[in-house]
């Protein structure tokens, strides 16, 4: 069979078999999900070591005992990490707000694996996934297959042995791009975890499933005036070694000031750094950086400094730990300002601070964006300006950059995928954990009345603006920020808002002249109140208002507008969901009511008792106690909890 037919149709089989054992995971507790992850942790610690030296062996990238110790970084710091997690059933609530969280699956991880890092992403990525409650298919990147696959297959059988249903952790023997496109594609896919090139991280953005992938890293590293050169330039180098600089993340440029230039140069030889002339350094841009698609030339990837200087053409002391190279400029004419994936540094001596930080942020555009930048600095203020100002997401403080942006000497959260954002083209700036690969569920009790809670809101708004001490300033527009309220003179009650009446014929307009016509039912020789409803506050439109919507609760014990007292809702009818063109031309006004509550007049015909209010809310209540009136309630009135007890205690009822 071609070697692409039977990539893809292992990609089926694995995302099938995958998804049936993820709806059978499902009825895992969480103790079990952990304690399958746990027995995975430590086979994979047992055999960092032997790991290591199986990655370097296959791939010919980094040293043994550095990918040895990213498998443990993997197996035990993220481990740690994750372990107190909750990521089944129920993982949070909040009884006071009547909110219930859930964790929801995806179902099936699609795991693409860089060369660069095979093992110890492999260890990462399992770890999460399950954690999470999900399945996963990992596809290897073809010269790091025997690696992957060891360690894939040491972690499926840790699981199975701690109880993992059959087929919930797969891994491809036969990979190929067509192959790992099926698999992204898949619909039984449910999520992507994609590490390696650009292009397959495209690919992956591009399969119309959720994705989390990674853009490429060109960490700056400023050394401020006020840091300790010596540690900072050791932190650097310590950084730009480990593994060669396989890791995305590791450090690309020093930047430093002019006045800085003695004792960094100085430090630098002192602690293993070698310089190259300009025309070494001319040959090792070429050699490292591919002239026609400026990508890293894969024959220099996690290789040493003396290596490095074999390829281009010229020696390099044994003892050397990087290749340094100072550059008058960054772009594509200076192929060493972008990233390497080796350990060869650019540096970068400017005039000032400003220059600095101008320049680090270039450089962060030229290639890095979102990623990670590094600053070594004593000076606080400076330290949080730069993480200000760079376009980064992980801005490091005085420390390796690699090990900081992991997580490793930083309480960032451990990972080996790191997102770069929007501004990096990705869909988060975290560092990637069991968090991003669960959807939650949230189950939401009551905690107020809808129609309660829109006319305790109207009401607010509308008695506000009828208070003498209060704004009448001209109401902000939907194009115009919210502006303080105004120093002026406060007009009468009836007046305001008056300049923002809705045009005539708006929809605004309708629905303003069909809510005129219901006035207010109050007790007999109550003065008859005006109607506010006109105002755009007494319709919801909290933006027009003169004061902030922030200043707006819908349970605020304040009077609600005299139109709302009394009147049916209405959500029902068609006014109340933005159908004007069914609303009445014009609607009768009812008769004004008149005479004392007590004693009604003698003389004949005698007024017609006024009907019971249709709806009471606690706003309403309000307003009656502080005018001295009652409301009338009947058998269909309906009265809101907070109503009706608000009445009980003053009496505020009559029937």
């Amino acid at each position: 069979m071609d070697k692409d037919l039977e990539s893809v149709q292992q990609a089926r089989d694995l995302v099938e078999a995958a998804y049936q054992a993820s709806q059978a995971f499902r009825a895992a507790s969480q103790e079990q999900v952990d304690a399958i992850v746990a027995a995975m942790a430590v086979v994979a610690e047992a055999h960092a070591e032997r790991l290591g030296r199986l990655a370097v062996e296959e791939t010919g990238y980094g040293k043994p005992e550095d990918k040895t110790l990213k498998n443990l970084f993997a197996a035990r710091r993220v481990h740690e990490a994750i372990r107190p997690l909750r990521t089944v059933g129920v993982i949070a609530e909040d009884a006071a707000a009547g909110v219930v969280e859930f964790a929801t699956p995806v179902g099936v991880v699609a795991a693409v694996l860089p060369v660069t890092n095979p093992t110890s992403t492999a260890i990462y990525k399992v770890l999460i996934a399950v954690k999470a409650g999900n399945a996963i298919v990992v596809s290897p990147h073809p010269a790091a297959l025997r690696c992957i696959c060891e360690t894939v297959s040491l972690l499926r059988q840790a699981a199975l042995q701690a109880g993992a249903p059959e087929g919930l952790i797969g891994c491809f023997t036969r990979p190929s791009l067509a192959g790992t496109q099926e698999m992204m594609r898949h619909r039984r896919t449910g999520v992507i975890l994609a590490t390696g090139g650009t292009g397959i991280v495209r690919a992956a953005y591009s399969s119309g499933k959720p994705a989390y992938g990674v853009g490429p890293g060109n960490v700056p590293a400023f050394i401020d005036r006020s840091a300790d050169v010596a540690a900072a330039v050791g932190r650097v180098l310590a950084g730009k070694s480990f593994d060669w600089g396989t890791i995305c993340s590791s450090e690309q440029a020093i930047v430093a000031e002019e006045a800085l230039r003695a004792p960094v140069t100085e430090e630098l030889r002192r602690q293993g750094a070698h310089f190259l002339n300009e025309q070494e350094a001319a040959q090792l841009g070429a050699t490292l950086i591919s002239p026609a698609t400026f990508t890293v030339n894969p024959k220099c990837v996690g290789q040493s400094p003396q290596r490095l200087g074999e390829l281009a053409g010229f020696p390099v002391p044994p003892g050397a730990r990087a290749l340094v190279a100072e550059l008058r400029g960054m772009g594509k004419e200076y192929p060493l300002s972008a990233e390497k994936l080796s350990p060869a540094l650019a540096l970068f001596f400017v005039p000032d601070r400003e220059a600095a930080f101008t320049l680090c942020s270039n450089l962060l555009h030229f290639g890095g964006l979102g990623h990670t930048c590094v600053i070594h600095a004593g000076d606080d203020a400076v330290i949080r300006e730069y993480g200000r100002r760079m376009p980064a997401f992980r801005v490091v403080v005085n420390s390796s950059a690699p090990q900081g942006s992991i997580g490793e000497t930083t309480n960032l959260f451990p990972a080996m995928t790191l997102g770069c954002g929007a501004v990096g083209g990705n869909i988060t700036s975290d560092n990637i954990g069991p968090q991003h690969l669960f959807n939650i569920k949230r189950v939401a009790y009551p905690r107020r009345e809808a129609a309660a809670a829109v006319a305790a809101a109207a009401g607010a708004a509308a008695t506000r603006a009828s208070r003498p001490s209060e704004s009448t300033a001209q109401p902000s527009r939907l194009s115009e920020p919210l502006a303080p309220p105004a120093q002026t003179p406060a007009a009468a009650p009836s007046q305001a808002f008056t300049t923002s009446a809705p045009a005539a014929g708006s929809v605004s307009d309708l629905v303003d002249r069909f809510l005129r016509g219901k006035q207010p039912i109050t007790a007999p020789g109550t003065p008859a109140q005006p109607s506010r409803l006109s105002e755009p506050a007494a319709v919801g439109w909290p933006s027009r208002l003169s004061e902030p919507t922030s200043q707006l609760s819908p349970l605020s014990p304040v009077p609600s507008a005299e139109a709302a007292v009394g009147q049916p809702s209405r959500l029902s009818e068609p006014a109340a969901v933005g159908w004007p063109s069914r609303l009445p031309d014009s609607i009768p006004q009812p008769a004004a009511l008149s005479g004392p509550a007590s004693h009604p007049p003698a003389s004949p015909p005698p007024a017609p008792p006024p009907p019971p209010a249709a709806f009471v809310c606690e706003a309403d209540v309000r307003l009656a106690i502080k005018d001295g009136r009652k409301i009338l309630v009947g058998p269909k009135t309906i009265v809101t909890p907070a109503a009706r007890d608000l009445a009980s205690e003053h009496k505020a009822f009559a029937e």
